[in-house]
């Protein structure tokens, strides 16, 4: 699906975030202020509500002063970025989590399917390819839908009918109009460990991606709180909003048209304020291939993607302050990260990237995304620095799948569609549904808090002016990841877990 002409596409954007506030029937809305639920702790056997906290405002003056002082016991955050799934496809059925909707054990919503005729409930998939759907800001805007959430089937279809004219041997010219896989959703029969690090975890039930858009645009608000285009080159005030087609990195194998210039990334990113405030940082790529398409759709023949190739997974080369700072070897291969963990030398930052085979993106398949994360996290656990260690784990679009939560809208960017999010640490709070709203910018400002002294990139104070539209990380909307945590237990043993796991056991809609 091609990208749709910029004018018009903010104005849809804008629509959908200011109609999604109306939400509909099956939509749920999320209020100023939420409940955090602990499931009980008897076997092991989670409970929709068996214990409540305190209900949580949004204010940094609602996080206690021994939480505030107690972040920095964590002195090495692993984000870990896989790609393209939904809260609700991977934890729409998890007990106590804000799930797809349901009643006396069966789901409530149906979403329209115009080529089938009829709706189309969501359901149990058991395979472990899927397809998803087209994922760009104009798929978004349609599968929200004025906050009735009912565009994904259509817009699936449509983009398996673009995929089939542009490469008609593509897998998705078979998929079925009955049960387009964008309605189905797993649970611990497919991703076991994923729900197990959320019973011994922390499961986030509203984090959203930053932005309504695809990965290129979520994986520069993750480095950098802001996807912009340039006018002019290392002129960071050149910089304008730009959320649906940012320059994208040429991919390889492809020659580059008369005048092509690679992108400039010329505003403010993280690595600006942690090279000004010494904090150790790296950016670890998976050799392999990248298969997100340049142009949001749902197919497209794979790219290589190393630490030496930029890309829509790994912006970071062509950001300016990279190269004015000669960080450029701060990001690398991931074996490099392995080692780290080994040695107990892991940054106090980092990131962990993975390739078209272990990322879960469409039609990667789902175990082996699920056994590369394991590898990852087991490799932490089992590190010297595993007592220091935050995990935050998450996706980094919704891939076109099947979520019935309405973005909140808190500027003209985004939120976006919701993605899950999980937090593992020695200091996490066990069996904790999160119900705060988050995006990847809570990731930032917990660096930015832990590591410097709450500094933020606001262009007033960072040193380094940009014409960025709002400060994310210090919007009223964003929850403190800090209350995942209880910093007055004592550091918690690793869960160490299998890397191919048996199937768990079948849940329930409704939780």
């Amino acid at each position: 699906m091609l990208p749709r002409p910029r004018l018009a596409l903010t104005c849809l954007i804008l629509t959908a975030l200011v109609l999604s506030a109306c939400g509909a029937s099956h939509t749920s809305r999320i209020p100023a202020s939420r409940t955090a639920t602990r499931r009980s702790a008897g076997r092991g056997t989670p409970g929709r509500h068996a214990g409540v906290s305190a209900p949580l405002s949004h204010g940094s003056s609602a996080v206690s002063a021994v939480s505030e002082a107690g972040i920095h016991k964590i002195r090495h955050v692993i984000i870990i970025m896989q790609e393209n799934r939904s809260f609700d496809s991977y934890f729409g059925t998890y007990p106590g989590a804000d799930g797809i909707p349901a009643q006396d054990g069966h789901f409530t919503v149906c979403v329209p399917g115009p080529r089938a005729g009829r709706c189309v409930r969501p359901y149990h998939d058991p395979h472990d390819l899927n397809y998803g759907g087209p994922h760009g800001a104009g798929d978004a805007v349609a599968d929200i839908d004025g906050g009735r959430m009912d565009g994904f089937v259509k817009e699936e279809e449509l983009g398996r009918k673009t995929s089939c004219q542009n490469t008609p041997f593509n897998p998705e010219c078979s998929g079925s109009d009955t049960h387009p896989d964008v309605m189905g959703y797993h649970d611990a029969r497919e991703i076991p460990n994923y729900w197990t690090y959320a019973r011994e975890f922390v499961l986030q039930d509203h984090m959203f991606e930053p932005e309504l858009s695809w990965s290129l645009p979520a994986h520069l608000f993750m480095v950098s709180e802001w996807s912009a285009r340039c006018t002019i080159r290392h002129d960071p005030m050149s910089c304008y909003n730009e959320v649906s087609t940012p320059p994208s990195p040429l991919r390889l194998g492809t020659r580059p048209g008369p005048g092509y210039q690679p992108p400039d990334y010329a505003w403010t990113d993280l690595t600006y304020l942690m090279h000004k405030y010494h904090v150790s940082w790296a950016y670890y790529v998976s050799k392999g291939t990248e298969p997100d398409c340049d142009d949001d759709a749902m197919a497209c023949r794979q790219a290589p993607q190393s630490y030496r190739t930029p890309g829509i997974w790994n912006p970071l080369p062509y950001f300016d302050t990279v190269h004015q700072d000669h960080q450029i070897r701060n990001i690398q291969d991931i074996s490099h990260f392995y080692r780290a963990a080994r040695d107990g030398t892991l940054p106090e930052v980092c990131w962990v990237i993975p390739n078209g085979r272990d990322s879960e993106h469409p039609p990667a398949l789902v175990s082996t995304g699920q056994t590369y994360v394991t590898g990852v996290i087991n490799a932490v656990m089992r590190s010297p620095d595993w007592k220091s260690s935050a995990i935050f784990l998450a996706w980094d679009d919704w891939g076109g799948f099947y979520d019935h939560v309405a973005p909140p809208r808190v500027d003209a960017n985004g939120y976006g569609l919701r993605v899950p999010g999980l937090v593992i640490s020695p200091y996490a709070r066990k069996g904790y549904v999160d119900h705060q709203v988050l995006s990847f910018d809570a990731y930032a400002k917990f660096i930015e808090d832990d590591f410097m002294s709450g500094a933020r990139l606001d262009p007033r104070t960072d040193g380094r002016p940009d014409p960025r539209p709002d400060v994310r990380e210090s919007m009223s909307e964003l929850g403190n990841l800090v209350r995942d945590f209880d910093f007055n237990q004592s550091p918690r043993p690793p869960v160490i877990l299998p890397l191919h796991p048996s199937p768990g056991p079948a849940s329930r809609p409704g939780g």
